[in-house]
């Protein structure tokens, strides 16, 4: 199982939620988490995707934290069952 496949799965659930699982990227800051998943009702959720047993970087820990402290969602999703079963 890669990266690709839980991204994949990730996205087809938060489609069938009726949201959007949108690509992060940016061209400034290094580590920032893979997706920003917008859900009805003005959820935001930022979500790091990693290969089963796949630990994040020291970097992306870092970006996490400072999100979390301005008070934002960031979960860190390393399986199928997490992706599938999304938002819980």
């Amino acid at each position: 199982m890669f990266e690709r496949d839980i991204e994949r799965a990730l996205c087809q659930r938060v489609s069938e939620l009726g949201g959007m699982c949108e690509k992060f990227t940016s061209a400034n800051r290094k580590g920032v988490p893979d997706r920003i998943i917008s859900l009805p009702g003005g959820v935001i959720i930022f979500v790091e995707c990693k290969a089963p047993g796949a630990r994040p970087t020291r970097l992306q820990l870092r970006d996490h934290e400072r999100r979390r402290a301005l008070g934002f969602d960031v979960r860190v999703i390393d399986n199928l069952g997490a992706a599938n079963a999304f938002p819980n």
